[in-house]
């Protein structure tokens, strides 16, 4: 199998969780992640960084999450999104999983255990509930927490705190139209 990342994950290569962390990421986009790093500050220029590592490593995980936390702690949460339906779309391509969330079902990987591909998909779907949910798509965020609770019946990566934050922006929405 050859994932979006085009590297191997059978046949002897690469494991799926050392993609995860950072294998098969060729050293050129790893200078350009860690120079984003550096210039942080400067988004222009970090964003620079980071879209030519993309442009070495698309689909890679080491990447993508860095796309993702960039714009998150940016505050450019539609941009998040786009980078979290990619992250998505992988996370169920290394879990096998089927390709719309929705179809998902516990007894298609081990989510209730600490292995890290399961959870990467567990987190990425969060990630998607929650930026749902600050940019007003509270149905859509709730859907995804609702399956993340299906999944992850024991809560291990902290759901519930997800109905929370729907809660508060449900009662919010309602108090402005009164």
């Amino acid at each position: 199998m050859v994932p979006a990342t085009g590297v191997s994950t059978q046949g002897g290569g690469i494991q799926d969780v050392e993609v995860l962390l950072g294998a098969g990421l060729p050293l050129e986009a790893q200078n350009h992640l860690n120079a984003a790093a550096q210039v942080y500050a400067d988004g222009d220029l970090a964003l620079d960084h980071l879209r030519q590592a993309e442009a070495i490593a698309p689909g890679h995980p080491a990447v993508l999450i860095g796309l993702y936390r960039f714009y998150f702690y940016k505050g450019r949460l539609e941009e998040c999104l786009e980078v979290c339906l990619i992250c998505l779309a992988e996370a169920s391509h290394y879990n096998d999983l089927p390709d719309d969330w929705h179809q998902v079902q516990s007894t298609d990987a081990d989510f209730g255990s600490y292995e890290m591909m399961p959870r990467f998909f567990l987190f990425v779907l969060k990630g998607y509930a929650y930026l749902h949910m600050r940019l007003g798509n509270l149905e859509e965020g709730l859907a995804a927490t609702m399956k993340l609770l299906e999944l992850d019946a024991s809560d291990k990566i902290g759901a519930t705190l997800l109905l929370e934050v729907y809660q508060r922006k449900k009662e919010r929405d309602d108090a402005d139209d009164a």
